[in-house]
């Protein structure tokens, strides 16, 4: 879907969506608990959806309850019945890689595809761990095929790469008999993603000590959930950004005591509300990056977001995509091997068209930083990437003042 943004400020009250984040772990606790859990508050997108369909295909039976809410069946207590599941993960990599690990507990075993870049995405920490292990796999195409026994024991980790690997192992070992310990072999980057982690699994019972970078589980019960999800400080920050860039929106429903860790989000753009050099180092938050560029692509003096490498390997290579949309839009954008460098300007020139490259947070980029133009129409190309983890995204955005018109490809 193609979309044409005429520019002009956003105002209203605007309510972000569940957390994503937070979501998949609860549903991955509702799936491996003995019994009944109920979840509400979710937002019903492709990764969302991709998550939910996995858990199914490993037996956890789920429906909807609501508008917003699920009912689900665990599978603890259930033999597993033979054969590997096949896991068809979508674009979501947290659903890829929490998976990989519990499949194994789980199934011993099984197939995962997916679409997009995930399929490329590195996944080399757990390619490494399985020679270590003795479990077998074959990446072909994109198709992961994994089979054997996951083991207590002591498993080491890059944390450098994604915290991603290590929640699935969290979730794994706690659901196999034995004491394990999971140690990263270098600084733990997104240590707040671990301890959302860590707050999700209490929820449902699981404990989890840490302290110097390990982390030790030891096989136990999930009890069921009822719970919901609060709402996403990620998806907020372009809401935010879109204020800082003069729009009047008044943001609703956040938790401010929340663990997410992108709630860093409100001191971030606090900083770039200011004039002169500012420096931000995005290591531990790498999902704000792009609503951070839109902010700083128009105030007074240079911004670097460092720290960005993992940026890469997203749904785009970021770095690269973040850069060619905002210059796209008359910003000044220089990407580096992992940072943004990004020289202020007086307001953005708007009047071109923008490839979302099948990454949601480009395209809601795109969006914010459209508020800022004065020259001309922005069209974004393949804006409905939005799906991935904002459905209702354009219609939020054209409810607050946003004046969008689809474009018949036909």
């Amino acid at each position: 879907m193609d979309l044409i943004i005429h520019p002009r400020p956003l105002h209203g009250t605007v309510t972000p969506p569940p957390s994503k984040s937070l979501a998949h772990r609860l549903i991955l606790c509702a799936a491996l608990a003995e019994g009944e859990s109920r979840i509400r508050s979710l937002s019903f997108s492709r990764d969302i959806l991709a998550t939910l369909r996995c858990c199914a295909a490993l037996g956890a039976e789920w429906e909807r309850a609501g508008d917003d809410a699920i009912r689900m069946r665990g599978i603890a207590g259930e033999p597993w019945p033979g054969g590997y599941p096949l896991m068809d993960c979508g674009e979501s990599g947290s659903t890829l890689r929490f998976l990989i690990p519990i499949t194994l507990a789980v199934a011993g075993g099984g197939v995962f595809t997916g679409h997009g870049r995930l399929m490329r995405r590195p996944e080399t920490p757990y390619f490494d761990l399985f020679k270590e292990k003795g479990i077998a796999y074959s990446l072909i195409g994109d198709y992961l095929r994994i089979e054997g026994r996951l083991d207590a024991g002591t498993y080491r980790l890059p944390g450098n790469v994604s915290s991603q690997f290590f929640t699935g192992l969290l979730y794994a070992l706690a659901s196999v008999e034995g004491e394990s310990r999971i140690m990263a072999t270098t600084r733990l980057e997104s240590t707040d993603y671990v301890a959302l982690t860590v707050d999700a699994l209490a929820q449902s019972g699981v404990q989890v000590t840490s302290g110097d970078g390990v982390f030790s589980v030891s096989g136990q019960r999930f009890r069921p959930l009822n719970t919901e999800v609060e709402n996403d400080w990620s998806q907020a920050g372009f809401w935010l950004a879109a204020q800082g860039l003069g729009s009047k929106l008044t943001l609703c429903g956040m938790n401010e005591a929340s663990h997410q860790g992108d709630r860093c989000v409100t001191e971030l753009l606090r900083r770039l509300d200011t004039s002169g050099d500012v420096e931000i180092d995005v290591s531990r938050c790498p999902d704000l990056a792009a609503c951070l560029a839109a902010r700083a692509a128009v105030r007074q003096g240079k911004c670097r977001i460092g720290g960005a490498a993992r940026l890469r390997t997203k749904e785009s290579d970021r770095l690269r995509t973040v850069t060619a949309a905002l210059n796209a839009m008359g910003a000044r954008v220089i990407e580096q091997a992992d940072a943004l460098i990004i020289e202020g300007v007086d307001a953005l020139r708007g009047r071109c068209t923008i490839d979302c490259a099948g990454d949601h947070r480009i395209a809601m980029m795109a969006a914010v930083a459209a508020t800022r133009c004065q020259d001309g129409d922005i069209r974004l190309h393949g804006a409905d990437c939005v799906n991935k983890s904002y459905p209702d995204f354009w219609e939020v955005y054209r409810m607050l003042g946003g004046e969008l018109y689809v474009v018949n490809l036909g």
